[in-house]
């Protein structure tokens, strides 16, 4: 890895649970931090913890949906922040229909937001870190990006999709010092959207076992540990899970 304090780690689609843990992750390993989402102001909050605690660390409004935007965005971090080291794509569209009730437009939705956009940043971090000639792509999987379940047919499609973008990326740059890795998150997240749908099913979170959910500290852990691998050994895909988690 180069020298930190020069170095940026780019997140997309970055919301406040993985997205915010990975931010604090990196901005504590030394890397200026970029949070791109579609309302930047939502991540505000975060700004402020981290700017407090003396981390660098920026967010902009990002529709990573659109071709155009997402090199904007590119062009603007390396012209304004840094050299983008890191770049991690986090973009879900976790959306359960029945198969009846999966429309076009929201099969279409879930693929552009979950493959399609990760397609588009994976591209633009290429550009840039194959001139250099080095950098790292991470990509945010989950259970649907190994198996389809129930009422999950758009879902699956999209993280089938993006898991095929990121195995394809990794054979063409890796002999170019790119090191892309997919991370699959196979449990539930310990995260206020978690707890508020669990609440909404009736389910009580703090009545669950300890570390029957994955903590977010977790995760960016993971990411962390992704990038600093050495090249002889590589990780393209890893899986993470609680321990009580079936599989």
């Amino acid at each position: 890895m180069p020298e930190k304090k020069e170095s940026v780690a780019l997140l997309v689609a970055a919301g406040d649970a993985i997205g915010a843990g990975v931010a604090r992750r990196f901005a504590e390993g030394g890397y200026k931090v970029v949070i791109a989402r579609r309302d930047a102001s939502k991540s505000q909050a975060l700004v402020d913890e981290l700017s407090a605690a003396g981390r660098n660390i920026r967010a902009f409004s990002t529709d990573a949906r659109d071709e155009a935007t997402v090199q904007a965005l590119f062009e603007q971090v390396e012209r304004e922040v840094g050299p983008v080291e890191v770049c991690l794509f986090n973009g879900g569209a976790n959306i359960g229909r029945p198969l009846l009730e999966t429309t076009q437009k929201i099969f279409f939705r879930a693929w552009e937001f979950a493959c399609y956009a990760g397609f588009l940043t994976g591209r633009e971090a290429a550009r840039y870190m194959t001139a250099r000639g080095r950098g790292t792509i991470l990509f945010t999987g989950a259970t649907a990006s190994l198996r389809g379940g129930k009422n999950f047919a758009a879902f699956a499609a999209a993280k089938f999709g993006l898991r095929a973008v990121a195995q394809s990326m990794a054979r063409e740059l890796g002999p170019k010092n790119i090191h892309v890795a997919h991370l699959i998150i196979d449990g539930p997240i310990d995260s206020a959207e978690i707890h508020r749908r669990m609440k909404e099913s009736g389910v009580d979170p703090s009545t669950l076992p300890p570390d029957t959910m994955i903590k977010t500290s977790s995760i960016a852990e993971a990411y962390w540990y992704l990038h600093s691998q050495p090249r002889d050994a590589w990780t393209h895909e890893l899986d993470l899970r609680p321990s009580a988690e079936t599989w």
